[in-house]
């Protein structure tokens, strides 16, 4: 592949999050948002030593790759989302890095209940500008097995 040549994502794709311990989680990959977004609950944030930490559990009890473990990360902001129905929330930011497509980056993600969703994680066009084109009528072509 061409230095600047862009991989082509389906509409849905497989992909994993190393730091988090999360492979093979299928992904709405979203070009209408603007931020990348996770699935997660019991979402606190607490002043650390140097900086504020937000702690939380990815996912469902009832989703394959739940652990029931609590993680906890450095806060990169908080932020104002506005979903696609129009209601805003107020929502904790992390980075980590995301696997998809033969790419390795480190992106934001929100924190956010997606329980009523189909997909617990969306990518949003921040994570995927500059690094992919995504063909709409296609799914699961960026070569991220699942596991």
């Amino acid at each position: 592949m061409k230095p600047n040549e862009k991989t082509i994502l389906g509409r849905r794709e497989f992909i994993d999050f190393p730091d988090l311990g999360l492979t093979g989680i299928e992904a709405k990959i979203d070009t209408g948002a603007y931020t990348s977004s996770i699935h997660c609950h019991d979402i606190t944030i607490h002043s650390g030593a140097e900086s504020k930490l937000v702690a939380f559990k990815l996912l469902d009890p009832d989703h394959p790759a739940y652990e029931h473990r609590i993680l906890q990360l450095p806060l990169v902001k908080q932020k104002i989302v506005r979903s696609s129905s129009g209601d805003e929330e107020n929502r904790a930011i992390i980075r980590t890095t995301v696997r998809i497509g033969g790419h390795s980056f480190l992106t934001d993600l929100s924190l956010t209940d997606r329980s009523g969703m189909d997909y617990p994680v969306l990518l949003g066009r921040k994570a995927i500008r500059k690094r992919f084109i995504v063909d709409v009528a296609k799914v699961h072509i960026a070569g991220n097995d699942v596991v």
